[in-house]
């Protein structure tokens, strides 16, 4: 029998692709970096400490080369420290080339530009005082240290000895570097200086400026100096009146004198005496001069006003022309000698120099007498005489000697 034919299973239809919605976006995070080697993570953690130790080296090399050149700066520019004193009356307002030319041309420093460089770089020319200097060579530091007045600058001791007038201390405070003889000289007549001072009556500081030994700055300011001198004076009068037991105090009130009038009578018998015992017996004669109504003109006679009025004044007087520190007869009696004693009556117009405590306490406590003249002897001694006819056989012995 013949098997019949299977039939064909039927062909499925072709089917058709549906279109499919588009899918979300999602941002996934990037995946991690793989991990640096160990070389590199030295690498990277040295390279910002190197760099900033490569700065470091070149502000230090930055500062090495600002103080080195500071260095030579300083190396070359002192003069021989021997060089002054110079006076200078320092200008306001310098910049630093200016003021390193000005000390140039005062030969003080030796290269102009270096110390320009030193002024530039500290800025001291900014605090440097104008007015009057006194200075002296050296390095620049010690230059900076006078011109700013600085509290570091060095001192000297100056003594003054008992008798100098205000000239001799001038001269001086010059030569020992501490001020300009005629700044101080101007100061010590400084009228507003001497009101603050409670001078106002005097027109000087001379009597006024204690003699004494002083350690004062170099280049200091010449009015500092004049208080300084003339404090000490103020305390060592107060003491001295306060011990005096008050007769000299008592005879100046009888002729209306005051401290200025009791300290030049005092000047007068610093510059007669020699010796310390007789300093009051001095102040005797002339005290005795000034309240004896008998004892007419009311002259002190005395050589040391006239010398200081050729001092003080020595274009007044045409006899001041010949004078060679002693007075002369004719010095003593010229009558344009202002501070000449043999012509004009009663004390000088001030001080004729800085007396110290013997003649001060001599004036305030005189030895009681009745001399009226003395006359020198010898040997710093005076011989001491009630009347004229006695002086004058003083003197005849004198010559006689």
């Amino acid at each position: 029998m013949t098997a019949e034919p299977r039939p064909s299973a039927p062909k499925k239809a072709k089917r058709t692709a549906k279109p499919r919605a588009p899918r979300a976006r999602v941002d996934r995070p990037a995946p991690p970096r793989p991990k640096a080697r160990k070389s590199e993570r030295v690498v990277a953690a040295t390279a910002l400490p190197r760099r900033g130790v490569l700065v470091a080296l070149g502000v230090v090399l930055a500062l090495g080369l600002v103080v080195g050149g500071l260095f030579l700066a300083a190396r070359y520019l002192a003069t021989d420290e021997g060089a002054g004193p110079v006076v200078v009356d320092w200008p306001a307002g310098l910049g630093p080339e200016d003021a390193a030319a000005e000390l140039a041309g005062l030969g003080l420093v030796d290269n102009e530009a270096a110390m320009a460089l030193y002024l530039r770089a500290t800025g001291a020319d900014a605090r440097f005082v104008p007015g009057p200097h006194l200075l002296r060579g050296g390095r620049p530091a010690e230059l900076v240290a006078l011109l700013t007045r600085d509290d570091t600058r060095p001192t000297v001791k100056v003594t003054f000895p008992e008798g100098f007038h205000r000239f001799d201390v001038a001269a001086r405070l010059e030569k020992n570097g501490v001020a300009p003889r005629d700044a101080f000289l101007a100061a010590t007549t400084d009228p507003a200086l001497l009101a603050e001072l409670g001078l106002e009556r005097a027109t000087s500081a001379e009597g006024f400026l204690f003699p004494a030994t002083y350690e004062l700055y170099l280049d200091a300011e010449p009015a500092a100096v004049v208080r300084r001198l003339v404090g000490e004076m103020r305390g060592r009068w107060e003491a001295l009146t306060r011990a005096a037991g008050g007769m000299g105090l008592a005879f100046a009130a009888e002729q209306g004198w005051g401290r200025t009038e009791l300290v030049t009578l005092a000047s007068i018998v610093e510059k007669e005496a020699v010796v310390d015992d007789e300093r009051p017996l001095i102040a005797s004669v002339f005290w005795n001069r000034m309240r004896d109504p008998s004892f007419r003109p009311k002259r002190l006679q005395s050589d040391p006003t006239a010398a200081y009025g050729c001092v003080a004044e020595p274009s007044r007087a045409a006899s001041c022309a010949s004078f060679a520190g002693k007075p002369t007869p004719a010095i003593n009696h010229d009558a344009a000698n202002r501070y000449s004693t043999y012509t004009q009556s009663g004390l000088p117009p001030g001080p004729i120099a800085n007396p110290g405590e013997a003649s001060l306490r001599a004036v305030l406590a005189p030895a009681s007498t009745r001399y009226f003249y003395f006359v020198a002897k010898g040997g710093g001694r005076h011989t001491f005489s009630e009347t004229l006819g006695a002086h004058n056989d003083a003197i005849r012995r004198t010559r006689d000697d």
